[in-house]
Formats: structure tokens, C-alpha cells, sequence
């Protein structure tokens, strides 16, 4: 009888013992699940940072690196983001707008000030239980001088740069390599960078043997008409410079500058007589109503951008210089500065200055496909032109 019992406890007993374990483990699956894992990055100041795998609360710190995540997820763009700098609509409307129209909800994404302004708010950005603060390289001086690092470190929140403006020819490809691991859309972002680096090989390979005296003298004026009062801002061997060279060209920015950017006086202008002249330009009419720039973007019709255009090259001295002369003034979208697309401003410079190596490259179907590949928006709009 007493083995009957035993017998009896030990068939009740074992299925109980395997619920337990049983919901042990559901339970510890889900306490590992929700705690995200950690992965070690260097970022492009050099440092070794800590950071989420797969951050579903990301602060973009300048608005305009959206042109770099959005590669990552066409359908939910926005998703992982908890909030993006205000300068994307602020400086490039047009497409603030093409993406609003897209995704509607869009507009409930938090905005903040630029993480390098005095309108950048620690404790917003903490209220926002973020999981890491993405800034460009070029602020980096600004955000460790102003204590945003270490007080965002000690409340458990990493900061982490990268480069799409200062060194963008060099430094695109692990910038996106490295967000591809903060969001964890690692085979997103290596597609991405093989197409990149595919589109800027057909340019290398134009350009390959090319002598210094086969490189035409550009001068890049940067954001012309910006302000209406100020000439002539332009590049050094930096960002729209580096884009010159890549194309073939020599940047007379470089003769004078050591730095990413300053300023020439007309008059110097004048007197080097450039045989091409580059313009960057985009819809400033929110954040510099009164503007003379040339309005590239997704909302520009070429008939304005053409009168545009010609009033910039009306200024005083212009009308004299060689470039203006032979009609060889080319406008670019100012935002290819800082956008990993700006490969097809390379291609499209490449085309302009070197007709003959590029008469199979066609920039435009290039940057038709790079939507059709990456982005969930159409084409639309003029993002270069030439005098006319």
C-alpha cells in the first residue's frame, strides 16, 4: 500500500515539477528579451562606446542624418527614432514635406534643438528615455566642451559620431556601417555602402590617369545668396572641395584655405577668373526668408531655379569672369554636403567637367534608382542645374 502511495505522489509531483521549470524558463526568455544587448563601437571620433543593438529610441542630433537611417527601413522610417534636430525642416523643407506627405504620423516625432545650439535640452532628451544621442563629427569640440556627454554617460545614455560633412568621400561608408549597428540593420546598411562605393568607383575609374593640368580650376561658392549681402563663402579641401577633386576638378578653395570653409572677397574672385564656378543652393525661404539662393530640391521647377541662377550671376564682377562667359556655372543642392546621397553630386560634377570621359554616366538615372533601391519617396523637383 505504502508503494502505492509513493507511486502515486511521484506521478503527481513530476508533471507540477515540469510546469515549473517550464514557466522558469518562459519567464527567463522574457527578462532576456527585454533587456537589449550591448555591443562595443568605435565611432568616428575615435572612441570606444558602448551602445544598444537594435536602439528603438534614437535622438538624431542633427536632423538631416535622417537622410542616412531612413536607407535602413522604407516602410518605418521614423520607428526607431525618438527624436531628430529641427533643422530638417528648417533648412531643407522640401523634404520635410515629401517625407510628411509619405508618412503622416511623422509629424509626432519630437523635435529638438541641433545638438550643438544652445536650444539642445539634456533633460528633454532624457524625459524621452532615449537610448543613444547620434552627433555629427563636426560638432564634436562644441558637445564634449559643453558637458552634454558626460551628463548624459551618467545617466546611462551614449553619445556616438559620425561624418557625412567634413570627410564625407572618406568616412560615409563606416558612418553608415556603424549606424547599421546601433539599429541593428546591419544588412541594410552593407547594402547600402556597396552601392555607394559602386557609384563613386564609376567615377574613380573616369578620372584614373588623369594629369594636374587636365583638372580645370572650380570655384565652389557655398550657400550663394544665402545671405543676400555676403560673397563669396566657399570650401577648402573639405566636403563640396573634396567632391571637386573626386570629379576631377581642382578647387581654388584649396589655394587659399586650410580649413573645412571661409570666405574670398569678390574682388579675388574676379581676378582668378575661374572657368567653372559651382553654386550650392536649397530652399532657405523658412530659415532665411529673403533669400537669393538658388531653391533646389524636391519642390524647385527649373524655370525658377534658372532665374535664380542668373540673378546670383548678375552680382557685381560676375558677369565678367570666364565662367559666366561661356555659360559653365553649375547650381547643386547645398544638402548633398552632408547626405551620404552625395555621390551623385560627384558623378554629376564628373559629367559636367569631363564630358568626354562621361558620356555613359548619367547622374540623373543614377539618383532615380538610388530612391528606387533605398527610399520610400519619388523623385521630384531639380537638385542641379546649369547655366543656361
Amino acid at each position: 500500500m505504502l508503494v502505492f502511495l509513493n507511486r502515486a505522489r511521484l506521478a503527481l509531483i513530476r508533471p507540477l515539477t515540469m510546469v515549473f521549470y517550464l514557466l522558469l524558463a518562459v519567464t527567463g526568455a522574457a527578462g532576456l528579451a527585454g533587456a537589449q544587448e550591448k555591443i562595443t563601437v568605435t565611432d568616428l571620433a575615435g572612441r570606444t562606446v558602448e551602445v544598444p543593438h537594435g536602439a528603438k529610441k534614437v535622438i538624431l542630433g542633427e536632423g538631416r542624418m535622417f537622410y542616412a537611417t531612413v536607407v535602413f527601413d522604407r516602410e518605418n522610417p521614423f520607428e526607431q527614432l525618438a527624436a531628430i534636430g529641427d533643422d530638417l525642416p528648417k533648412f531643407d523643407p522640401d523634404t520635410w514635406n515629401k517625407y510628411l506627405a509619405r508618412f503622416p504620423q511623422a509629424k509626432d516625432v519630437p523635435m529638438i534643438g541641433a545638438a550643438a545650439s544652445a536650444d539642445f535640452s539634456v533633460e528633454k532628451a532624457l524625459e524621452l528615455d532615449v537610448d543613444v544621442l547620434v552627433v555629427t563629427l563636426g560638432f564634436y569640440d562644441k558637445i564634449k566642451e559643453s558637458g552634454i556627454i558626460e551628463t548624459l554617460e551618467k545617466a546611462g545614455v551614449p553619445t556616438v559620431f559620425v561624418d557625412f560633412r567634413e570627410r564625407p568621400t572618406q568616412n560615409t561608408v563606416p558612418s553608415i556601417l556603424l549606424l547599421g549597428r546601433i539599429f541593428g540593420k546591419e544588412a541594410q546598411a552593407q547594402a547600402f555602402a556597396d552601392y555607394y562605393m559602386a557609384q563613386m568607383r564609376r567615377v574613380y575609374m573616369g578620372i584614373s590617369g588623369l594629369k594636374p593640368d587636365e583638372r580645370p580650376v572650380v570655384f565652389a561658392e557655398r550657400a550663394a545668396g544665402l545671405d543676400p549681402a555676403v560673397c563669396c563663402d566657399t570650401f577648402g579641401n573639405f566636403n563640396f572641395g573634396e567632391f571637386i577633386a573626386e570629379a576631377g576638378g581642382f578647387n581654388l578653395g584649396t589655394k587659399y584655405l586650410t580649413g573645412v570653409s571661409g570666405r574670398l572677397n569678390p574682388e579675388a574672385v574676379v581676378v582668378e577668373n575661374p572657368p567653372f564656378i559651382v553654386v550650392t543652393g536649397a530652399n532657405w525661404s523658412t530659415s532665411n526668408p529673403g533669400n537669393t539662393a538658388v531653391w533646389l530640391g524636391y519642390e524647385t521647377a527649373e524655370d525658377k531655379a534658372q532665374e535664380q541662377l542668373r540673378g546670383l550671376m548678375q552680382r557685381p564682377g560676375f558677369p565678367e569672369i570666364k565662367a559666366v562667359k561661356d555659360n559653365n556655372v553649375l547650381a547643386v543642392y547645398h544638402q548633398f554636403y552632408q547626405s551620404p546621397y552625395h555621390f551623385v553630386a560627384v558623378q554629376a560634377l564628373a559629367k559636367w567637367l569631363h564630358p568626354e570621359r562621361f558620356a555613359d554616366l548619367d547622374p540623373h538615372a543614377t539618383f532615380k534608382e538610388l530612391h528606387e533601391k533605398f527610399l520610400p519617396i519619388d523623385v521630384s523637383g531639380v537638385f542641379w542645374t546649369t547655366l543656361k
